[in-house]
């Protein structure tokens, strides 16, 4: 642990990508702009200690000498560390003699070290723990219904109430991938908190954190002004009109890509014309198939507003713009007197 008059100066992330997933959250991450990862790492954010990042898809290291700082961790010789673990975690009671996922080989038996086995050994030592993805938080694509593998999320291996040692629960920060600049925040949360410098961040009832999914999709959308008018999209080449019909699961989803976009403030799925497709929620995907098909709530939430307040609410809104907004004040039209109220001192 490095230390200085001010307090911790340096936090490890051992970040595990060998669980069951495609590695799209640490790809995302490479374009996060608020703060970029080469902020992080470089420890250039005001009173925010710098990350020594250990990212199998990212690093320079390979095979032993990657490994190193993961034998450390566990020997408790490297503090202080965040665990992030990327994909879900299998069930290997399920594997046989083989399995599922793994990484490296452990020098005492020669047998490849699955991923359940560094998570059973790092978790204890780690002084925040993130599940990163919703591969990650809930098992995600993985854990479909009918999978071979036992895919579940970390809290479902760990349990719900496990804590790390510094009393902080696992942190679930779903996504398919991930909103590029909520995992570089997230990692400077969790820093500035393994570093003492701010309290805990807060997370709602499925582990996440608040600032990212408070607000729904349909809440952040430029479209959403088109649903309180009734007035919905066929096809998803229509740019005029809400497209809950043709699919999207935005008025039941929780995430901020809307808002936030995705790199430097713009894109985002409904943002370019996408539906959403409820990834960062715990039932993804099972629950919200098939993506391009309306749920039955969405379609009646449509046709009530199409044919009742809607229709009603886009007149009233019409002559109001035509009769009080769309026109000049009385005052700068052609005319033999000032209309303004003003008077003349002379």
């Amino acid at each position: 642990m490095i230390r200085d008059g001010a307090g911790v100066r340096l936090v490890h992330v051992l970040w595990l990508t060998s669980g069951l997933g495609c590695d799209g959250d640490s790809v995302a991450m490479t374009s996060a702009t608020s703060p970029s990862i080469e902020e992080l790492i470089r420890g250039v954010v005001p009173g925010a200690p710098a990350l020594a990042l250990y990212n199998q898809l990212l690093a320079y290291e390979s095979g032993e000498e990657f490994l190193r700082p993961f034998w450390r961790a566990i020997d408790g010789r490297l503090k202080p560390f965040i665990l992030v673990l990327e994909g879900s975690v299998p069930n290997e009671e399920l594997s046989g003699e083989g399995h599922w996922s793994g990484l490296g080989v452990d020098p005492g038996t020669g047998q490849p070290i699955d991923v359940c086995t560094w998570i059973e050994r790092l978790a204890p030592q780690a002084a925040a723990v993130l599940a990163l993805g919703t591969c990650a938080a809930y098992g995600g694509i993985p854990a479909m219904r009918g999978n071979p593998t036992g895919a579940m999320g970390l809290r479902d291996y760990l349990g719900w109430n496990w804590k790390s040692h510094t009393g902080l629960p696992i942190v679930n920060l779903p996504g398919c991938p991930v909103q590029p600049d909520n995992i570089t925040e997230t990692l400077l949360q969790l820093s500035l908190h393994v570093a003492g410098i701010q309290e805990r961040i807060e997370l709602d009832e499925q582990g996440r954190p608040r600032w990212c999914f408070t607000r729904t999709v349909q809440e952040g959308c430029g479209r959403a002004g088109f649903a309180e008018h009734g007035v919905f999209a066929r096809t998803p080449a229509d740019s005029h009109g809400c497209l809950v019909k043709i699919g999207c699961k935005g008025p039941v989803v929780k995430c901020n890509v809307p808002v936030r976009g995705w790199t430097g403030g713009l894109g985002g799925c409904p943002n370019v014309g996408g539906i959403c497709i409820a990834c960062t929620m715990p039932g993804f995907p099972d629950k919200f198939m098939p993506f391009m098909q309306a749920s039955p709530l969405g379609v009646m939430a449509a046709q009530a507003s199409r044919f009742t307040y809607g229709p009603v609410l886009r007149r009233l809104r019409a002559r109001a713009i035509r009769r009080h907004f769309d026109v000049e004040p009385d005052w700068r039209r052609p005319g033999k007197e000032l209309r303004t109220g003003y008077q003349p001192r002379w």
